[in-house]
């Protein structure tokens, strides 16, 4: 079989958003903290970032990662002195894609209601 128990329910959950219209780039919760707090601010350090969102350096890397390969999110690397800094800011097609799913979890919502 091979599957576990968490993999199933990741599967099922990925399929589930997808047919409910949701983008599962966004859906994730450490990625949707990261576009909210980007969509509030026009950059945030990684630091400003992963104190906000209470997370681990790896989990922000890699979550930050995937939303930058989508075109979601900007990162710019540099340096302060000889200090390492990393920026990031939401792109328009981060802003479109978080707009886009906002309004589909409004129309899940109402939808809810209604029933």
């Amino acid at each position: 079989m091979g599957r576990t128990a968490t993999g199933d329910r990741t599967r099922a959950g990925t399929a589930t958003d997808a047919a409910l219209g949701l983008d599962p780039v966004i859906h994730e919760r450490l990625r949707l903290g990261i576009v909210s707090a980007l969509a509030a601010r026009p950059s945030l350090r990684f630091g400003e970032l992963k104190a906000l969102l209470g997370c681990t350096d790896g989990n922000l890397s890699v979550h930050a990662r995937r939303l930058e390969e989508a075109g979601y999110v900007a990162v710019e690397k540099s340096f302060e002195g000889r200090v390492p800094r990393t920026d990031f800011r939401l792109t328009a097609s981060g802003r479109a894609a978080l707009a886009r799913y906002v309004a589909e979890m409004e129309r899940l919502v109402k939808a809810v209601r209604r029933a």
